[in-house]
C-alpha cells in the first residue's frame, strides 16, 4: 500500500487522433494543471511520445512545485485497444500498434502506477464517476465522432470483453449483403455513421467539400434527406443494442453532439417504438475533452476511501 499525503495528484493523458490532451488532478478529480498538443498522427509514433512524455515531465514539475506532492498515478485513454505489446484496431496513426504505452510511461515518468484504456471507455468511467451516468444500472455511452464506438457499464463498471473489445460497435454488419468485415481491416457501421465518413460521402453528394457538422445545419433539401437516413440506421443499431442489453439509460457523447437535437430527436423516436422498455436517453456530462476526464477517473480507479489500494 502506497502512502500518499494530502497534496499528492494524477497525471491524464488523452492520446486523440488530432490533439493530445494532458493534464494534472487531485485526488477528489480536478484539474490543475493542463496542455494540449497537435498530435500529427501521420509523423508516427515515436515523435507523439516523444513530445507527450515532454509536456508531461512539465506538468508534473509545476504541479510538484504548487503542491508540494508528488505524481502518484497516470491514466492513459487511447485510441484502439491497449495490450501490454502495443495497441490494436487504431489504424490512424502509423506504428502506435507497435507501442508498449504501459511500460513507455512508466519508465520515462518513474510512476509506478499506470492504468490505459480505449478513449471510449475511459469516458464511460468519467460518465460513470461524475457525469450522466452515474447510478445507472445497467448503462451505455455512445460516442459519435470520427468513428464510432459504444461502452457498456454493469454494476458500474465498464466491460472490457474477453479481447478488449466489447462496445465496437462501428464494426456492426449493416445487412445480410455485408460480405467484408473487421476481417478486412472494414467497420461497415462507422463507414456509413462515423463523422469522416458523413463529410465524405456528403461532400460527394454536393460536390463540395464539407464536414458532418456543416452537413447537418445545410439548408439544402438534398442533404436533409441525406442526414435522416444516415441517422436512421445509426437509430436502428442503437434501438438493436439496447434491446439486446436493457439498459437504464444510454448517454451519447462525441463530436456529434454538437448537433444534439438531431441526433437524440432520431435515436429517442426509434428507441420509443422498437425497444420494449425503452431507456432514458440523455446528452453526456463531458461534450469536451471526455477521454480526458476518462483519463483522470482511470488514474484514480486504484484510489478507494482516502487510500491506494
Amino acid at each position: 500500500m502506497n502512502h500518499t499525503g494530502v497534496h499528492d495528484f494524477v497525471l491524464a493523458v488523452d492520446f486523440g487522433g488530432t490533439k493530445i490532451a494532458i493534464a494534472t488532478a487531485d485526488l477528489a478529480g480536478h484539474v490543475l494543471e493542463q496542455s494540449r498538443l497537435e498530435t500529427r498522427a501521420l509523423d508516427g509514433a515515436e515523435q507523439i511520445l516523444t513530445r507527450t512524455l515532454a509536456e508531461a515531465r512539465v506538468l508534473i514539475a509545476r504541479t510538484e512545485a504548487q503542491s508540494k506532492g508528488q505524481c502518484v498515478s497516470i491514466g492513459i485513454a487511447s485510441p484502439g485497444i491497449v495490450r501490454d505489446d502495443g495497441i490494436a484496431l487504431s489504424p490512424n496513426i502509423p506504428g502506435w500498434e507497435h507501442v508498449r504505452l504501459r511500460f513507455t510511461m512508466r519508465t520515462a515518468l518513474g510512476v509506478a502506477t499506470i492504468v490505459a484504456a480505449n478513449d471510449v471507455k475511459a469516458a464511460a468511467l468519467a460518465e460513470v464517476r461524475w457525469g450522466a451516468l452515474q447510478n445507472a444500472n445497467p448503462a451505455v455511452f455512445l460516442s459519435l465522432g470520427t468513428g464510432i464506438a459504444s461502452a457498456l457499464i454493469v454494476d458500474g463498471r465498464v466491460l472490457t470483453g474477453a479481447h478488449g473489445a466489447s462496445g465496437e460497435i462501428g464494426y456492426n454488419l449493416r445487412g445480410v449483403s455485408d460480405i467484408y468485415g473487421a476481417a478486412h481491416g472494414r467497420a461497415p457501421l462507422e463507414e456509413v455513421v462515423g463523422g469522416r465518413f458523413i463529410g465524405e460521402r456528403g461532400s460527394k453528394l454536393l460536390g463540395e467539400q464539407l464536414s458532418a457538422a456543416e452537413l447537418f445545419s445545410h439548408a439544402d433539401v438534398r442533404v436533409h434527406s441525406f442526414v435522416e437516413e444516415t441517422l436512421t440506421e445509426l437509430a436502428t443499431h442503437v434501438a438493436n443494442l439496447a434491446i439486446l442489453i436493457d439498459p437504464a439509460r444510454i448517454a451519447i457523447g462525441g463530436g456529434l453532439m454538437n448537433s444534439s437535437s438531431l441526433i437524440l430527436d432520431a435515436i429517442s423516436s426509434r428507441l420509443a417504438y422498437a425497444v420494449p422498455f425503452p431507456p432514458e436517453l440523455v446528452p453526456a456530462h463531458f461534450l469536451s475533452d471526455s477521454s480526458l476526464y476518462g483519463a483522470i477517473a482511470l488514474a484514480l480507479t486504484e484510489w478507494v476511501d482516502g487510500k491506494w489500494k
